[in-house]
């Protein structure tokens, strides 16, 4: 039997913690794991033999960081073939084979780009297959664009199911800003196998994120948390969770309807034994979660079903010379404006099309994508009648996007429903098919039907199919407006599918487009529709919108509309068309806050010309710099919005450091700040974003990298005369390096005070190692360095 048909059939128990077991049988810190599949196979295989004996069903291998920035290539086929070996000779029911991530950053935030990350997890995938696993469990995840290239990696070149878990932070969210609902929207539609969460947190606090995982989740869910938040105890790392209180919460999840349970960090064999008595003896539970057509970013996710919702339409070459001559000159800044502009004015997803003859529109449309998600959160809409550029927007996509367009023709369903299965998107389906467009709402019911139907057996279901019943103009086919109309009423009760229009057809030809526009869109919403294709930049179609919303009973207490009421004056444009901005006026500030990296040295350079260096810092770093920490810290922006900001200063600081140069003038440090990530450590995420940010508020940073010597940090706090340091760790295993670095400062007579930062870093952690103070995150160090160097 396969671990898949185990599952549909019974309850799954995976294994607890390796490296709390490593540590607790005395193995040396500062070598990865991996190694000791090769130099002390037998300490692995008894660990593996614990926990089968204490019931596992499932075990995994110690390859959690097999991938060749961790590891040396050429060892890696030695390193993964021996541990799943190493497993399988416990004589478990299933091997699974363990696929964290890479631990670099992933662009535009940094500089691992989605292809890269894909040959690395390929590579670990494919030599899984060879060795024999039975299942590949990503796991730790904290990107989902990371994760996406990992699932397509083991699909594309391998038969192994796939179990996925993400980690989540106190917030709720994980490290980059992704919360429990877009996760499992998003990866669940990419053809996993089971989904759920891991580590960072213990059961009891997982819990409120497992049942918003469950709501939603139409495949198997899958936990597996830490002991409790690790603690030091005589210079070790222990869980103080006792098992029966793991257990506890274990059994509240079983009832609540998870279906595999393991443990994580902290948890020993002990931990799974008490799991096996809950699993056999806690009956299992039938959920029956939501079904919804959502759309999704990597922060954010749009639930169609409910309410009224926005397709902003501006990010489309058809009658806009500007956006035509910026996709002709490559300059993504006017594109990512275009964006900006529509999701401040209330569009709650983004139409991408970028279709011109004369340019490679798979390319394009693949950079404008990544590039887009980098400073906004909202859902896109990839838009193309190019099957290149479709493919290339979905694959690239941070998210769950929706596809624009299918008909009714067998050969646009051939094309489009495999790219829309593969990369888990919602499909738009316009009611046309080989004899044109229907002329009656009946037909076009019954095209609509055909795409629905189609869809399904590619293994779509009708929640991820949305239907274009096709606006035609009333200056032309006045009569077909009310058709229109009609096809939508059917769509919703005979098809029960949600829809899209694009509303500014009906007006095409005709004078006071917008008031026409409005009427239009309030007797669609009557008639049922939910997304209109609409220019949010039009004041008098966005009171019509907030109008309508208070009218659904979607904005309660008519909370935005009086909001909005105070920034929108009613006026109706008397052009044909849309009128294009011809200038705007834009502060650095405003730029860095948008994080609009490519604009910000030529305003910079301008603003050289009447300020100085040092009153364009005051006046515009700072300020746009502490605002989006106050939005960082309330969750209102996330981690890749916050690299942008960070990026479009630093681009800035270019030039001011060219100014300094050219004017033989030396810029102003706030202050010299050592960084290093301690030995036998090799993350370095978070220490290459404290760089960046210290960077940006003015202060000098000599950045050691990884897996630093310890001597090499005493050397150069010496001849560098450095006062504050910052050390980095992931690991709770490389933590007393961080001890045993301050100690050995103390030693050499050094004052140098230190800040330590880490996932599992705490106050109690930094009492322990000796260090003066805590960065919980980056901003944290900004605020320790200033009041250190005031």
């Amino acid at each position: 039997m396969t671990i898949i048909e185990e599952l549909k059939e019974n309850r799954l128990l995976f294994d607890g913690a390796m490296g709390t077991m490593l540590q607790k049988m005395g193995l040396p810190v500062g070598l990865e794991p991996e190694y000791f599949n090769l130099s002390h196979p037998e300490t692995i295989t008894q660990i593996h033999q614990e926990y089968v004996s204490a019931g596992a069903d499932v075990i995994t291998t110690n390859t959690f960081q097999a991938n060749r920035v961790k590891l040396k290539q050429d060892e890696l086929p030695a390193i993964i073939h021996a541990a799943v070996k190493l497993a399988r000779a416990a004589q478990p029911k299933y091997v699974a084979y363990d696929m964290g991530p890479i631990g670099q950053l992933m662009a535009p935030m940094g500089t691992l780009s989605f292809d890269q990350a894909y040959e690395m997890f390929q590579e670990q995938a494919v030599l899984a297959e060879e060795a024999g696993a039975d299942v590949v469990v990503v796991e730790t995840m904290s990107d989902l664009l990371e994760t996406k290239a990992a699932i397509l990696a083991i699909k594309e070149n391998t038969q192994l199911p796939i179990f996925c878990t993400m980690t989540f932070q106190e917030d709720g969210r994980t490290f980059v800003g992704t919360d429990p609902v877009t996760a499992i929207l998003t990866l669940q539609s990419l053809g996993i196998n089971a989904v759920g969460v891991n580590c960072s947190l213990g059961p009891k606090e997982l819990l409120p994120i497992v049942e918003e995982i469950l709501k939603y989740a139409v495949i198997p869910v899958m936990v597996q948390a830490n002991a409790g938040l690790p603690e030091m105890k005589d210079g070790q790392t222990f869980y103080s969770l006792t098992v029966d209180d793991y257990g506890s919460a274990v059994e509240k999840m079983l009832k609540s309807g998870v279906r595999i349970v393991g443990g994580c960090c902290g948890t020993t064999p002990e931990f799974i034994g008490k799991m096996r008595q809950l699993v056999d003896e806690t009956p299992a539970t039938i959920i029956m979660p939501q079904k919804v057509t959502a759309v999704t970013s990597g922060s954010q996710t749009v639930i169609l079903n409910d309410g009224l919702h926005l397709i902003g339409e501006r990010i489309n070459p058809t009658g806009k010379k500007r956006l035509k001559e910026a996709l002709r000159k490559k300059d993504i800044s006017y594109v990512l404006k275009e964006g900006l502009k529509q999701i401040e004015a209330g569009a709650d997803i983004l139409d991408v099309n970028v279709g011109l003859p004369e340019i490679d529109e798979a390319q394009m449309m693949q950079k404008v994508v990544q590039e887009l998600q980098g400073i906004v959160t909202a859902p896109l809409q990839i838009d193309s009648v190019s099957i290149a550029a479709i493919e290339a927007g979905a694959r690239y996509y941070n998210g769950r996007p929706l596809i624009n367009s299918v008909n009714g023709k067998e050969e646009s369903m051939r094309e489009i429903f495999p790219i829309a299965k593969k990369y888990g998107a919602v499909v738009l389906g316009l009611a046309l098919d080989e004899t044109g467009i229907p002329d009656t709402a009946e037909k076009r019911l019954a095209v609509a039907e055909k795409i629905v139907k189609t869809a399904a057996s590619y293994g779509i279901p009708k929640e991820d199919v949305m239907i274009d019943p096709l606006v035609l103009t009333a200056s032309a086919q006045q009569d077909q407006v009310q058709v229109t109309l009609d096809t939508i009423k059917l769509l919703r009760e005979k098809l029960e599918v949600l829809t899209v229009a694009g509303l500014s057809n009906v007006s095409f030809g005709l004078p006071n487009r917008e008031v026409l526009n409005g009427a239009f869109l309030a007797a669609a919403v009557g008639a049922g529709l939910n997304a209109p294709i609409v220019n949010p930049l039009s004041d008098f179609l966005m009171q019509m919108v907030q109008s309508l919303r208070v009218i659904n009973n979607q904005d309660r207490d008519a909370a935005d509309y009086i909001a909005k009421s105070q920034q929108l004056t009613i006026t109706s444009s008397q052009s044909a068309a849309p009128v294009e901005a011809t200038s705007e006026k834009v502060d650095l500030k405003t730029l860095i806050l948008k994080g609009q990296k490519e604009d910000t040295p030529a305003l910079t350079k301008q603003l050289l010309e009447t300020m100085t260096p040092l009153e364009i810092v005051n006046q515009f770093f700072i300020p746009a710099l502490d605002e989006v920490g106050v939005k960082f810290e309330k969750g209102t922006l996330f981690l890749p919005q916050l690299m942008q900001s960070a990026e479009a200063v630093q681009r800035s600081q270019e030039v001011l450091k060219q100014y300094f140069e050219a004017h033989g003038q030396e810029s102003e440090s706030k202050g010299k700040i050592l960084l290093a990530t301690v030995q036998g450590d090799i993350h370095d995420i978070g220490k290459n974003i404290v760089k960046m940010v210290l960077e940006n508020y003015g202060f000098e940073v000599i950045d050691l990298g990884k897996d630093v010597p310890i001597q090499t940090v005493i050397e150069t706090l010496k001849e560098e005369k450095i006062q504050l340091a910052g050390l980095s760790a992931l690991m709770t295993t490389t933590v007393q390096n961080m001890k045993v670095t301050i100690q050995a400062a103390k030693e050499a007579g050094l004052n140098t005070k230190f800040m330590v930062g880490g996932a599992v870093l705490n106050e109690e952690y930094r009492e322990f190692v000796g260090a003066d103070y805590y960065a919980k995150d980056a901003l944290s160090s900004v605020t320790i360095a200033q009041e250190f160097f005031q």
